[in-house]
């Protein structure tokens, strides 16, 4: 697991404080992991890592990202389980789930984490392009509404 060498930020609640510009990585394929690693680190993101689940939350719960990208079937704790634990932490968390499905086909388990509070979903292949876009997308400001 990658960590962030300046240790945790703390807010005065004792809980990590939210960098905008970090993601949470969570897959346990390690080539895909690596793939989307560098990726991100193109746009200039700090990166943390995770080969499960389990892994992942713990990190999150210690220092806290705006973002997070998960498989689905993982090892330890999949990824439905793992958004769910992140939404009900920080329901501010923008969270991409990707999946290559398995036996029942990506479409299956995207529709479950979209239902489960995703706020984006990508069926594995996918181009890192598309991956940055979402991200990129999430993580955009909102415009306050302007009153006539």
């Amino acid at each position: 697991m990658l960590e962030n060498p300046r240790g945790p930020a703390q807010n005065s609640s004792g809980i990590g404080s939210v960098t905008r510009r970090r993601v949470l990585i969570m897959d346990d394929d390690v080539e895909l992991l690596r793939q989307m690693i560098c990726a991100f680190r193109s746009r200039d993101f700090e990166v943390v890592a995770a080969l499960d689940g389990a892994i992942g939350l713990r990190s999150f719960t210690r220092e806290p990202t705006a973002l997070v990208v998960t498989d689905i079937i993982m090892p330890n704790r999949e990824g439905i389980e793992t958004l769910l634990a992140l939404k009900k932490l920080r329901p501010s968390v923008k969270v991409i789930a990707i999946s290559g499905g398995l036996r029942l086909g990506p479409g299956d388990f995207l529709d479950l984490a979209r239902h489960a509070g995703a706020d984006a979903v990508l069926a594995k292949p996918f181009r890192s392009s598309d991956l940055l876009d979402v991200a990129e997308r999430l993580l955009r400001p909102e415009c306050p509404a302007v009153a006539p």
